[in-house]
């Protein structure tokens, strides 16, 4: 992170407030615009992150997502805007950001991030910023990072509460020295199930934009070897101490890890709330094979498997309410000769429920695919999303 680049007079302008600290002047600021940073995901976390990273003048931002804007991302996506909903995440943060800096290099990547391109992507940068909201990715991105000595500034969010710190391994411990292994699938909900404040990962991204921008200086203390926990209800900050785990797998003294795995496989699976990547071990029906199951009169059993919560917000009409965590309780409720039709928000849920029902000899069960939000989506315009 040493490179040094020059400043135009339009950039003294710019960055005078900056160039007047003595923790960064000018030597610093040129600094920030010779840096290379790149941010995984342009979600809740990238967004906040990416304005600021891009407001204090890092020259090049790499920003990766193959998600597009969906207007339920707009209560704490900030980079993006209800003009651009259906439009590419990385082509609104690469507007937004540009408008913000033009002299920002925004480098783009709608792709999937997996173990066969990653290492190629995070090439050439100077740090990493971890902005996902699963499991694979985030263990995918740490292993990275380790196998290539960059930084890793991570955080993650849920409901009120988040945490933060800096990975780095050659400095200090790895996020697999925190948490070596990911919990069981379905155990830990994701944002979208459990809800998040959409306040939080504004406060969470600008830590991480803060911690980058102190590592690209060389400046202050930076969160490696500790951990940030933010309570937003009570606004709270706790602070936990975290060493190198010298047994770890992939930064330990004698790694078993020395190259990128299947992560999928790694955390048992995916549990994000896409069915068609459960594969045919989850049968499914379509929104609209069960409209036309039920418009013909068909005995279906329908199965709501999300919170009580997200009852209020939408609903079929005559499901059985079954929240997934009290299914293994309440099997009686789920008669096994009939034809079982399991829904939730988007089908991550009711395809972990769908396996549980198979498991218990529940031949006929299948999984909604796309959840209530599909059926909102293709057959009933009029229903609430979220």
């Amino acid at each position: 992170m040493s490179r040094m680049a020059g400043l135009s007079r339009e950039e003294t302008r710019r960055y005078a407030r900056h160039l007047v600290m003595p923790e960064v002047g000018p030597a610093g600021q040129e600094k920030l615009k010779a840096a290379r940073v790149l941010l995984v995901g342009a979600g809740g976390l990238g967004s906040p992150a990416a304005l600021y990273l891009a407001a204090a003048g890092v020259g090049t931002l790499g920003v990766i997502d193959m998600d597009v804007v969906d207007e339920s991302n707009l209560q704490r996506q900030i980079l993006h805007n209800m003009d651009r909903v259906g439009e590419r995440k990385v082509d609104s943060a690469k507007k937004t950001l540009t408008a913000l800096n033009p002299d920002v290099n925004v480098v783009t990547y709608d792709v999937r991030l997996g173990a066969d391109n990653v290492l190629d992507i995070i090439d050439g940068y100077d740090a990493i910023l971890d902005g996902t909201d699963n499991f694979p990715t985030r263990y995918l991105v740490n292993d990275a990072c380790v196998l290539t000595g960059k930084p890793n500034v991570y955080a993650s969010i849920f409901r009120f509460e988040g945490q933060a710190s800096v990975f780095w391994a050659r400095k200090g411990p790895c996020y697999r020295c925190l948490y070596p292994e990911p919990p069981p699938p379905g155990l830990v909900p994701s944002c979208a199930e459990g809800g998040v404040l959409g306040i939080l990962p504004g406060l969470l991204g600008v830590l991480q934009a803060t911690e980058t921008v102190k590592l690209i200086l060389g400046s202050g203390e930076p969160l490696i070897g500790r951990l940030l926990l933010v309570d937003a209800l009570a606004m709270r900050f706790r602070e936990l101490a975290l060493k190198k785990n010298p047994d770890c797998v992939v930064c330990g003294r004698n790694p078993t890890v020395t190259t990128l795995v299947d992560y999928e496989a790694f955390c048992g699976g995916p549990v994000v709330s896409s069915p068609a990547m459960f594969g045919a071990r989850v049968p499914e029906m379509t929104v609209e094979e069960l409209k036309q199951a039920r418009d013909r009169g068909e005995a279906v059993v329908l199965v709501d498997v999300r919170e009580p919560r997200e009852f209020a917000i939408s609903d079929l009409p005559g499901s059985v309410k079954i929240p997934l965590g009290t299914l293994p309780q309440s099997l009686d409720k789920v008669p096994k000769d009939a034809d079982v039709i399991v829904y939730c928000r988007t089908g991550g849920r009711s395809a972990q429920a769908v396996q549980f029902l198979m498991a218990n000899g529940y031949t006929r069960a299948k999984n909604l695919a796309g959840g209530i939000n599909r059926w909102a989506d293709a057959i009933d315009p009029s229903m609430a999303k979220y």
